[in-house]
């Protein structure tokens, strides 16, 4: 027998539908450059160098093309606000909508919930690894 899963939202979205928004913008805020670049947004507004440098601490740093791609994405989704100043050398600088706040609240604590519980990922890695073996 199989088991449904209710994956229709309150707004009647289906997220169980490859292109539905629902699903595409948690993609995007879930991302691997997304979560970061929410979670640096959420202290200040950066310029992109910056931003890219702020990431970089974090791990292994990410790409020119990558960072650009995931700041236009979170922007077309109303996340993220670039401010172009016309000034010579151009300054750019990002900063979080309120929507884009409300987003990135919700995956630092998530992230905050993973730090926490890590000890508890790894014991129970462990025991999976442990019992696949035996």
């Amino acid at each position: 027998m199989a088991v449904s899963v209710k994956t229709t939202t309150a707004g009647g979205y289906d997220a169980g539908e490859a292109m539905c928004p629902y699903r595409l913008v948690l993609e995007h805020v879930t991302s691997r450059w997304g979560v970061l670049v929410l979670i640096e947004l959420l202290e200040r507004s950066y310029r992109f160098s910056e931003l890219r440098r702020a990431i970089g601490r974090v791990g292994k740093g990410v790409s020119e093309k990558m960072l650009t791609q995931t700041l236009q994405t979170l922007e077309r989704d109303g996340l993220v606000h670039r401010d172009a100043k016309p000034v010579i050398p151009p300054r750019v600088d990002y900063s979080l909508t309120e929507l884009g706040r409300e987003a990135a609240e919700q995956v630092r604590s998530l992230a905050l919930w993973t730090s926490d519980r890590m000890a508890d990922v790894e014991k129970a890695r462990a025991a999976y690894d442990e019992a696949r073996t035996a």
